[in-house]
């Protein structure tokens, strides 16, 4: 069986009547090496008098678990049980991230532009991408909660004011900043 990209058909063998959207075409690395939660960037089939039917892609979603606040909740006790928050101050935490921004930019270095999803990225390098993602959004949480920064709050605000400085009417399939396009 295999899942498609959305362009071409589907090709379905056996007794199949419908592919899961938590499910593999390889059935190997990527299930091993899932990064996201419950849903993939392919299109599904199914099976529909007989013949296949190309399903709309669903857009990748995070789990709903942990939150923001149970991450940052978490890493406050990490910290508090290493007696780190005398290292972890603003200036500190900030160049931690950077680097850690350094090492997710190594993954990428010296490749091919990829496409969504990684394709041909094996189950070790997912997981090492996942692992550097991750450390990033810890100092960066970590960060925020040393500045006093509601960061879910600071992200609704800062959506708005992205709404404003662009436009979908202005801006749609444009790549230019807010301040090359004219009113």
């Amino acid at each position: 069986m295999m899942a498609t990209n959305g362009k071409e058909g589907c090709e379905l063998k056996g007794d199949v009547s419908r592919v899961s959207p938590n499910s593999s075409s390889s059935g190997g690395e990527e299930d091993s090496a899932h990064v996201g939660s419950s849903a993939r960037e392919t299109s599904h089939c199914t099976l529909q008098n007989g013949g296949p039917v190309e399903v709309k892609e669903q857009r990748f979603t995070f789990s709903p678990e942990p939150t923001m606040e149970d991450i940052r909740r978490m890493q406050a006790e990490f910290t508090d049980e290493r007696d780190w928050n005398q290292f972890h101050q603003p200036r500190s935490l900030l160049l931690a991230l950077v680097g850690e921004v350094g090492e997710l930019a190594e993954l990428f270095q010296w490749r091919a532009e990829a496409t969504d999803g990684l394709p041909g990225w094996s189950g070790d390098e997912r997981e090492h991408l996942a692992h550097e993602l991750s450390d990033v959004m810890i100092y960066l949480l970590e960060l925020a909660e040393k500045c006093r920064v509601d960061l879910p709050q600071a992200v609704l605000r800062k959506m708005a004011l992205n709404r404003l400085k662009y436009p979908a009417s202005k801006v749609h399939g444009s790549a230019k900043k807010y301040t090359e396009y004219q009113d």
